[in-house]
């Protein structure tokens, strides 16, 4: 792990430490999936995490023109790089999985070796919001769940833009706030992820096209977010005697905690999620 890398911000440094830790690690990889750590399409309250996350990723798939062998995918913020797996395997495509975690990174790298497909990722340690590509590098950008947690989601999307050829394609999910989301309703859940906001579906739609992205789609289910995280806390408390002595006792409860205000929030009204699709200009 290159503890020595610096980034760009306090926010980004503070993600990178938190999906860093044992304790997150041990988490995600056990409860939340393993493969697709992100939100889920749900077709029952009860269906496996890795079942839901994995329709996400096919009904994102199914957005695109076209994926073969020539197309280049770029997927920022790739966690443990299921999404880059299944693209490359079924499709031939050549994927690059940027994300910021050195040890998701490296558990992601040893998954494509089993899997026979460590050819066909690269695996880069890297923000979003400052790509390690030249312009028009890519025929598509794939993000999972992921801008949420920037400080800067415009310079994100500005970056999307200048890699991605024209034509090109950017599919995404965020858990966002809604556009009529009050004002401070949402401070638990900020607090738990230390950001003072989130996007809205109405942040995208005016700031992409600023950087010649075309709204294609949004594919918005914002009950999903409220029955993924009602999920992943079922999980987690059907599972605390896997997790005893592997996560801290303080770690699980501020998820709880952290997974109770989601659920919350979505409940009442104040979040949005679902799959933006846009194309550049």
């Amino acid at each position: 792990m290159s503890d020595d890398k610096q980034y760009s911000s306090e926010v980004v440094e503070t993600t990178r430490e938190y999906y860093n830790s044992d304790d997150a690690d041990t988490f995600y990889h056990t409860i939340w999936g393993g493969e697709d750590i992100h939100v889920g399409l749900y077709q029952s309250d009860d269906e496996p995490i890795f079942d839901a996350s994995r329709r996400t990723v096919e009904r994102m798939i199914s957005k695109l023109d076209e994926l073969g062998e020539n197309t280049r995918v770029l997927d920022i913020g790739a966690g443990y790089g299921g999404a880059a797996r299944y693209i490359a395997k079924n499709y031939g495509c050549t994927v690059v999985a940027l994300n910021l975690s050195e040890v998701e990174n490296e558990r992601d790298r040893q998954k494509n070796k089993e899997q026979g497909l460590d050819d066909k990722i690269d695996v880069v340690d890297a923000s979003f919001d400052d790509i390690p590509y030249d312009e028009e590098s890519f025929d598509v950008v794939w993000c999972q769940d992921s801008i949420l947690h920037s400080d800067n989601r415009e310079k994100v999307i500005e970056e999307v833009a200048r890699v991605l050829k024209s034509g090109g394609e950017f599919v995404f999910t965020d858990p966002m706030q809604a556009d009529d989301c009050p004002e401070g309703v949402l401070q638990p859940i900020l607090d738990r992820i230390h950001l003072e906001s989130l996007a809205s579906p109405k942040f995208y739609r005016e700031t992409a096209p600023k950087y010649g992205l075309e709204e294609v789609e949004f594919d918005q289910h914002d009950e999903q977010l409220t029955t993924h995280y009602s999920r992943v806390l079922k999980e987690l408390k059907a599972n605390e005697d896997k997790l005893e002595g592997k996560v801290s006792d303080e770690y699980i409860e501020n998820m709880k905690k952290g997974l109770n205000h989601w659920v919350d929030g979505g409940e009442n009204g104040y979040l949005a999620w679902g799959i933006f699709h846009f194309r550049k200009q």
